[in-house]
C-alpha cells in the first residue's frame, strides 16, 4: 500500500551511513509507490557523500584497510527494496576503468586504471565513489522525493514548539493515536541559525572530535608553555603535517592504522622514495632530507601485524568448525545469555587453533613429528567439545601438541599479539634491530598468505569476529563479560592481529627503521615533559641505556616529569600481558612486580628519548560522552539520550562508549528511560549495543562465507527508513 501524506525528515550526516539512509528511503519510497511527498533534509558541514573522513580532495597517501573487493553503501540483500542506483566499490571500480566519468580528475584516472579488486584504495578515491553514488541518486529521484543539503552543523534537537503541549490538548479531543502524531515534530537548529522543523531525525554523525583526557591536556598545556608542538587525536587528513620540523626528533605515541597515516606523510609525504631490491625485493628507502627523525611508541612497542596476501577478505581454506553462526544462536536458541570468556571465546580459540595446525600439517609437514593425518585426528578428538567431560580442553589438546609437533612450531596464540614480551633490551639499537626482524618476518609470512599457520590462526579470529559481531549485539552477551572481556581484552588483541595495514607498509617501516628514519621507544612507554631541557619524553621499562647512537641525547631524569597517572599509550600498567578468563597470561617477565617495574624505569630513565615534538596517532575517542559535539552535547544534557550503563562483575554500574539504544530500528533512550518517537542512531554512536561499528559495509564476496554482520549497517538504515515512512 502506498504512502499519501506529507513526510520530512532530517538526516544529521552526509558520509557514508548517512547516504545509505537516503539510499534506503528512496528505495523503500520507490518500492512502496508513494503518492504523498516526502523531503529529505540532509545536514553536514563537509560534502554530502564523502562526509569528513573521506574527502576526495586529501593526500592519496592515506590507504583504506579493506581492499576494493570489500566496501559498499548499496545493499545486495534480496529481503530489501531493490536500490534505484549505484554499485559496490569494486563494481564502480570497474565500471570507472571501462569507460572513466568525465568529471574524474587526472590523479582519479591514474589510481583507478591500475587498482585491483585485491589492491587497496586511497581513502580519497573511496570518498570519490561516495560522491558519485549520491549524484546518480539525486538523478532518479522518484516521484514525490525531495532532496535539500545543508552545508552547516547541526547544534541541537528539540521538540518543535508547542509540540508536547499541543499531543495533551489533542489527546484529550482525539485520542492518544493523534497525540502520538502530534508529538512527533522536532526542530533542528543549524549553526547559521536555520531552523528545520520535521517528522524524524536519523543521528548519523560518525567520527566526532573529543575533549582531551587529563593526560593529554597536561601535555597540550606544557607544549602552550614551553613552546613545543604537541598534535592531539584527530582524523590524520585534518593535520597539517609541514607543522612537523624536518631533521629533528619528534615521539610518535600509537602504532595503529593512524600511526601509518603519520609514517607515510613525514617520509613519502616529504619526497621520500622506497625503491625495491633487484635480487630479493627488500625495500631500501631512499630520503629527501626533509623528514623528522619519527621515535615510535605503544603498550606491545610494535605496530599491528600485516595483513596476509588473499584474494579475498577471509582466507579461503579456513573455515570455521566451532564458533559458527549456528554454535552461537543456540544461546539464544535455549535462552541462555552467553558470557564472552567462557562460552564464547572457548569456541573461538578452538577454530585458530585447528586453523593454525592444519596449515602447519600442510604446508610444513616436517614440523610434525609423526604423520600429519595422525596428528589432525588425535588433535581434531581433543578440541571436539564433550559434555560430560570435567577435564580442560587446553590441556588435553597441549597434551596432543606436545607429542605431534616439534617444540619450536607450537603455537602461542595470545603471544602473537606482544612479540616483544618476556625481552629486555639492553640499548635501543638492540630494540631496534628486534622490531626490524619482526616486520620483516611478518611481512614474509604475510606473503606467504594461506600456506602461512600464524596468519591462518589469525584468518580464524578473523572469521570469528564476523560471527561475534551478531552474536553479542542488542545485549547478546553479558554486561560483566561485555566490558571485562569483550572490550576488556579481546578487542584490542584481535584488533592488533587481523586489524593491521597492508603488508607493504610493514616492509616500508622496517625499511625506514634501516634508514635511520624511524626507531622505537619499546613496550609500555611511559611519557612525560622535562622542563629544563623543555621537551618531551618518552622511556620503556624494558629498554636500558646501554650504549648505542641515541636518537636524541639521553634525558636528564632528575628533571623528568610524568604526564598523567601512569602516562602509558593505554593508560596500563607496566606488566605486559593479556586478560582473559584465567588471568593475566604472557607476562613479560614472568613474576614482575611493581616495585621491580619502578626498578626497571629508573634504570631506563638514561636511555630515555626526547623530542620537542609530539603526535598523538590516534583517532578521537569514539565515546559519547566526551564527544565534542555542540549536537550530543546538547541532546546529552536535556535527556533526550544518555549513555548506556552497563554492570561488572562486581555490580558496579559502569559507563560504556555509546548511546542507550532499543532496537529495532536504533532508537536511543532519554535521561527517563523513556523512547523519544522519531529519533533514530545510525553507526559509531550504537558501540554499546553493537561490536565493530567502525568498520564498512561489506559487499557481498564472490566465495566463502557470506555472514549476517557484513551489511548490519545497511539493514540497520533500512529498519530506520522503512520506520520513518511507516509513521
Amino acid at each position: 500500500m502506498g504512502i499519501s501524506r506529507s513526510i520530512r525528515t532530517a538526516v544529521i550526516g552526509a558520509g557514508p551511513r548517512g547516504t545509505s539512509v537516503l539510499e534506503r528511503l528512496l528505495a523503500n519510497w520507490a518500492s512502496a509507490g508513494s503518492a504523498g511527498t516526502l523531503h529529505i533534509d540532509v545536514v553536514d558541514p563537509y560534502p554530502a557523500g564523502p562526509g569528513h573522513v573521506w574527502q576526495p580532495g586529501q593526500s592519496r597517501l592515506y590507504l583504506m584497510n579493506t581492499q576494493s573487493f570489500y566496501p559498499t553503501v548499496v545493499p545486495e540483500d534480496p529481503e530489501l527494496a531493490p536500490p534505484l542506483a549505484g554499485h559496490t566499490f569494486d563494481q564502480w571500480r570497474e565500471r570507472q576503468q571501462a569507460h572513466p566519468h568525465p568529471s574524474l580528475t587526472d590523479e582519479e584516472r591514474a589510481e583507478v586504471s591500475r587498482l585491483g579488486e585485491a589492491d587497496f584504495p586511497s581513502r580519497a578515491l573511496y570518498g570519490r565513489y561516495l560522491r558519485s553514488t549520491l549524484e546518480e541518486l539525486l538523478t532518479v529521484l522518484p516521484a514525490g522525493v525531495s532532496v535539500d543539503f545543508h552545508a552547516a552543523t547541526a547544534t541541537s534537537v528539540r521538540h518543535a514548539a508547542g509540540g508536547p503541549a499541543a499531543a495533551s490538548v489533542l489527546a484529550a479531543a482525539s485520542g492518544p493515536a493523534a497525540a502520538a502524531e502530534a508529538s512527533v515534530r522536532f526542530d533542528v537548529v543549524l549553526v547559521d541559525g536555520t531552523v528545520l522543523t520535521v517528522d524524524s531525525v536519523v543521528l548519523a554523525v560518525g567520527h566526532l572530535d573529543a575533549r582531551l583526557n587529563p593526560e593529554q591536556r597536561e601535555l597540550l598545556s606544557a607544549a602552550e608553555e614551553l613552546g613545543l608542538l604537541y598534535v592531539p587525536p584527530a582524523a590524520p587528513a585534518d593535520v597539517d603535517w609541514s607543522r612537523v620540523p624536518a631533521g629533528k626528533p619528534v615521539l610518535v605515541r600509537g602504532m595503529g592504522l593512524n600511526f601509518f597515516d603519520v609514517m607515510g606523510q613525514l617520509t613519502e609525504g616529504r619526497g621520500g622514495r622506497f625503491v625495491a631490491g633487484e635480487d630479493n625485493g627488500e625495500l631500501t628507502y631512499l630520503p629527501s632530507g626533509r623528514e623528522p627523525l619519527i621515535i615510535a611508541a605503544s603498550r606491545r612497542g610494535t605496530p599491528y601485524r600485516a595483513k596476509a596476501t588473499l584474494t579475498g577478505y577471509y582466507p579461503g581454506t579456513v573455515r570455521l568448525r566451532y564458533c559458527t553462526e549456528d554454535a552461537v544462536a543456540k544461546f539464544a536458541g535455549s535462552g541462555i545469555r552467553p558470557s564472552f570468556d567462557y562460552d564464547l571465546w572457548p569456541l573461538l580459540h578452538r577454530d585458530a587453533v585447528w586453523a593454525y595446525y592444519s596449515t602447519l600439517a600442510r604446508s610444513q609437514p616436517d614440523a610434525i613429528l609423526t604423520e600429519p593425518a595422525e596428528f589432525l585426528r588425535a588433535l581434531d578428538e581433543s578440541l571436539r567439545p564433550h559434555a560430560h567431560s570435567t577435564a580442560k580442553w587446553e590441556h588435553t589438546a597441549e597434551s596432543v601438541i606436545a607429542v605431534h609437533v616439534r617444540a619450536a612450531h607450537r603455537l602461542d596464540l595470545l603471544g602473537l599479539a606482544a612479540p616483544l614480551a618476556g625481552r629486555s633490551f639492553d640499548s635501543r639499537a638492540e630494540l631496534d634491530a628486534a622490531v626490524v626482524d619482526y616486520l620483516l618476518d611478518d611481512a614474509r609470512r604475510s606473503a606467504l598468505g594461506e600456506d602461512d599457520p600464524v596468519k591462518m590462526a589469525i584468518g580464524a579470529l578473523h572469521h570469528g569476529r564476523a560471527v561475534l559481531k551478531t552474536a553479542v549485539a542488542d545485549s547478546g552477551i553479558t554486561d560483566e563479560s561485555w566490558v571485562a572481556g569483550l572490550r576488556g581484552w579481546f578487542e584490542s588483541f584481535v584488533e592488533g592481529l587481523a586489524s593491521g595495514p597492508p603488508a607493504l607498509r610493514s616492509a616500508q617501516l622496517a625499511a625506514l627503521a634501516r634508514a635511520g628514519i624511524v626507531r622505537f621507544v619499546g613496550p609500555d612507554p611511559k611519557f612525560g615533559v622535562n622542563r629544563r631541557a623543555r621537551t618531551f619524553t618518552a622511556a620503556s621499562p624494558w629498554v636500558g641505556g646501554g650504549t648505542d647512537e641515541s636518537a636524541d641525547g639521553g634525558a636528564e631524569g632528575a628533571a623528568m616529569e610524568p604526564a598523567g597517572v601512569g602516562g602509558t599509550a593505554a593508560g596500563g600498567a607496566g606488566v605486559r600481558g593479556f586478560v582473559g578468563s584465567a588471568g593475566v597470561i604472557g607476562a613479560a617477565s614472568g613474576t614482575a612486580n611493581a616495585g621491580a617495574v619502578r626498578a626497571r624505569m629508573e634504570n631506563a630513565v638514561a636511555g630515555a628519548v626526547s623530542a620537542s615534538a609530539m603526535i598523538e596517532a590516534l583517532a578521537p575517542a569514539n565515546r559519547v560522552a566526551v564527544n565534542s559535539s555542540p549536537l550530543l552535547e546538547q541532546l546529552l544534557a536535556e535527556g533526550l539520550v544518555r549513555p548506556r550503563l552497563m554492570m561488572t562483575v562486581e555490580g558496579t554500574p559502569v559507563q560504556t562508549t555509546g548511546l542507550d539504544v532499543v532496537p529495532h530500528p536504533y532508537r536511543p533512550l532519554g535521561a527517563n528511560g523513556s523512547v523519544t518517537p522519531g529519533l533514530y542512531v545510525l553507526g559509531l554512536q550504537l558501540s554499546a549495543t553493537q561490536w565493530g561499528t567502525a568498520i564498512a559495509a561489506e559487499a557481498r564476496p564472490k566465495t566463502g562465507p557470506v555472514y549476517r554482520s557484513g551489511q548490519r549497517t545497511l539493514r540497520d538504515a533500512d529498519e530506520i527508513a522503512r520506520d520513518i515512512l511507516d509513521h
